[in-house]
């Protein structure tokens, strides 16, 4: 049986933290896709579509990665790409009981669907998009914390 595991969120932007989930979580499913959110409950920095071309170019050298943006029910777009594996990232603590939340939820949806939950490599831990933008339309350097694509895109949008 091929697995399908489905890795969701804004990434606005991207950072080295989501890839290193992405890089290692690509090497235990046979295929994951990255769902770019279009969340309307969120001022995002970037469209949808710069999201999803930012994040295609991150990942374009793991052979079993696809990005894609979607809309709608979490648990209904898993469906559509015949997903098994709903892959969450923690990084802190603190991030616990609000996944925690979301995975019941999406069990309670969709039992069928599970989650799995990741940490980052400790050097990634403290990265988060909401950082990486405040740090960028300050005129600090996040290169540090994003591809060099990204970089050049948020140095872009200042």
């Amino acid at each position: 049986m091929s697995i399908t595991a489905v890795y969701p969120g804004t990434f606005d932007p991207i950072t080295n933290g989501h890839f290193d989930l992405i890089q290692r979580a690509a090497r235990f499913y046979d295929r994951l896709v990255i769902a770019v959110a279009d969340n309307k409950n969120k001022e995002s920095l970037f469209t949808l579509e710069k999201r999803v071309q930012l994040a295609k170019q991150v990942t374009k050298n793991l052979a079993n990665v696809e990005v894609v943006g979607f809309s709608g029910l979490l648990v209904d777009f898993v469906k559509e790409v015949n997903g098994h594996v709903l892959l969450r990232g923690l990084r802190a603590v603190s991030d616990f009981e609000y996944e925690f939340q979301l995975a019941s939820m999406n069990r309670k949806l969709a039992p069928e669907i599970e989650t799995m939950f990741m940490t980052p490599a400790e050097q990634y831990s403290f990265i988060s998009s909401s950082l990486v933008r405040e740090i960028s339309a300050l005129g600090g350097d996040v290169t540090d914390f994003v591809s060099p694509e990204v970089a050049t895109a948020l140095l872009k949008v200042r």
